[in-house]
């Protein structure tokens, strides 16, 4: 049975004993094996968001929930991530930065199609950009290790992938965006 504050209990207990994404990697997969569980304690997903659940400078857990269709251009976090579906699907391009480009282009790389009761590490220097290609809400529990609304990242421009810096307000009105266009 998910609860949201055993749930951060278990998340920082595990980050006390290992720094690295491993302890909180099975953390969050034991959750997400549940999904109905997750749903009830957190609500069934009514439109996209991002939901603080835990906030500090060492770890935040976020309930993202990706309206249909959505795509958020590639990203880095600069920290490591853990995300687990508990709802829909969530696909992933990987991608990789073009050596000795000035302008800080990627390329892709690799691709990862997540589903309900899968939870995946991201280590510390990936770029990914994410869809929800499904008609439907998808539901995620996204843990990070380090403060997610401060740290400084990168974004890249979906048309020209050329680095520029990240900006979080930007990212999340693109939600509110996704809901209007969904309805």
């Amino acid at each position: 049975m998910f609860d949201r504050d055993q749930f951060i209990a278990d998340c920082r207990a595990a980050l006390a004993q290992d720094p690295t994404h491993k302890g909180v990697n099975e953390v969050v997969a034991r959750a997400v094996s549940e999904p109905a569980s997750v749903v009830r304690a957190l609500g069934e997903p009514r439109q996209g968001a991002v939901q603080r659940i835990y906030h500090a400078p060492d770890l935040t857990i976020l309930n993202v929930i990706w309206p249909p269709y959505m795509t958020v251009m590639p990203h880095n976090h600069n920290m490591w991530a853990v995300i687990g579906i508990y709802g829909g699907r969530e696909d992933n391009i990987f991608w990789r930065r073009l050596p000795g480009d000035a302008a800080g282009k990627v390329e892709a790389a690799g691709a990862r199609a997540m589903c309900d009761r899968d939870a995946v590490p991201l280590g510390p220097d990936i770029v990914h950009s994410v869809t929800n290609p499904i008609p439907k809400l998808t539901g995620a529990i996204h843990v990070y290790g380090g403060d997610f609304f401060g740290a400084q990242r990168s974004e890249w421009d979906p048309e020209t992938l050329t680095e520029q810096p990240y900006n979080v307000e930007r990212n999340l009105k693109r939600f509110e965006e996704a809901n209007a266009f969904a309805q």
